[in-house]
């Protein structure tokens, strides 16, 4: 009976022990804060601005945070992800930089409902949106300026930013920050629409 008992010991101390060293590692999830405001304060523009659009490549249009490697490896970073749709994080992105950019006008991250209409329609085809751990974060956007009157301005923004030191809040503060200049370049075709 002793015998019994201790055998039932040592198995259950060694699930106990193997179900320790089983833990799964844990997720993070990150988002893409706009970067501080420019310091010297642009003139204020009232009116309203949607980011009515956003495309992203398929491979990067995913909830893992996507990483590039060397000769043209791209590696998928299980525990790394975004807390959003990566389309809706870019759209939040440059709406809060348009936002700080333009000093006045209301700006929202994807169209406005049924009925109502925004001064001016941004769309935003992200044409690269690349990663490189502890090296830059790059992007390039073809974006549209669409007022409700007068002529669109289209343009293309492309951006690498400098990480700054390693891991993934330094890469997604640099795509922060490189999406913060591709707002600042939209914002500037929007004041010349006015």
């Amino acid at each position: 009976m002793m015998r019994r008992f201790q055998w039932r010991a040592v198995l259950v101390g060694a699930v106990v022990l193997l179900a320790g060293c089983g833990s799964s590692p844990v997720t993070r999830f990150y988002t893409l804060s706009p970067a501080a405001p420019p310091s010297p304060a642009e003139p204020k523009v009232t009116m309203t601005v949607a980011i009515a659009a956003v495309t992203l490549p398929d491979g990067v249009d995913r909830p893992q945070i996507v990483l590039r490697g060397a000769a043209n490896q791209v590696a998928f970073s299980e525990f790394e992800r975004w807390v959003g749709s990566l389309k809706d994080e870019v759209a939040l992105s440059v709406a809060a930089g348009l936002n700080q950019a333009l000093g006045g006008a209301s700006v929202f991250a994807g169209p406005l409902r049924s009925g109502l209409s925004a001064d001016i329609n941004v769309l935003l085809h992200v044409q690269r949106f690349d990663s490189v751990l502890g090296d830059a974060a790059t992007v390039e956007v073809a974006w549209q300026v669409v007022p409700a009157k007068g002529a669109a301005r289209t343009g293309l923004s492309s951006v690498r930013e400098a990480t700054g030191g390693p891991g993934y809040d330094a890469l997604v503060a640099a795509h922060g920050r490189a999406l913060a200049a591709v707002s600042r370049d939209i914002a500037t075709a929007i004041r010349a629409a006015k």
